[in-house]
């Protein structure tokens, strides 16, 4: 009769696993975007050597209890490497609604600028080679971002400007 005492109601005890964080995209969209063509409205052309620039930026908030919308602002500049003038240029906000779960809160800044765009970024690739191509350019293929190191680098900024902020007021 002592096996008894190891069954499963003996041992309800134990510590259960924490919970996975969750993420769910319960949708997409397109907030704003803009293409200009600057060689097709300028007449130019020829043969140009492209330097293509991408400026990323991330912006998150509360929409409900558990849900967070999460948008991707992407200004893309293309000049000729040799004359400067610009090729082309594509602003694009695109956003995500997401349904976020059991992130401890002191995390969910984080969790919510690097894995909620990674899983966007997919889909701004897409839109992004599309637009080019349709625009009359060679399909571009953005390099994968690094949210990670994007994220680091907006804490030193905020960091550094807040450092700024309090060294320039008074005593």
């Amino acid at each position: 009769m002592a096996e008894s005492d190891t069954t499963p109601a003996a041992n309800s005890e134990t510590p259960k696993a924490p919970t996975p964080p969750q993420l769910r995209i319960l949708g997409q969209f397109i907030r704003d975007m803009s293409f200009e063509n600057i060689v097709a409205r300028n007449g130019t052309g020829g043969n140009v050597t492209p330097d293509v620039q991408v400026q990323v930026a991330l912006d998150a908030k509360k929409r409900a209890e558990g849900q967070f919308e999460v948008v991707g602002k992407f200004n893309i500049t293309s000049k000729d490497k040799e004359s400067g003038s610009t090729l082309f240029l594509l602003e694009l906000e695109y956003g995500g609604i997401f349904a976020v779960e059991n992130v401890p809160d002191e995390q969910l800044h984080p969790f919510l600028l690097i894995e909620c765009p990674r899983m966007l970024f997919p889909f701004i690739r897409r839109i992004v080679s599309d637009i080019t191509h349709d625009g009359g350019f060679a399909p571009l293929n953005l390099d994968t971002i690094d949210f990670v190191g994007l994220y680091r680098q907006s804490l030193q900024q905020r960091a550094a400007a807040a450092k700024a902020e309090s060294e320039g007021k008074p005593n």
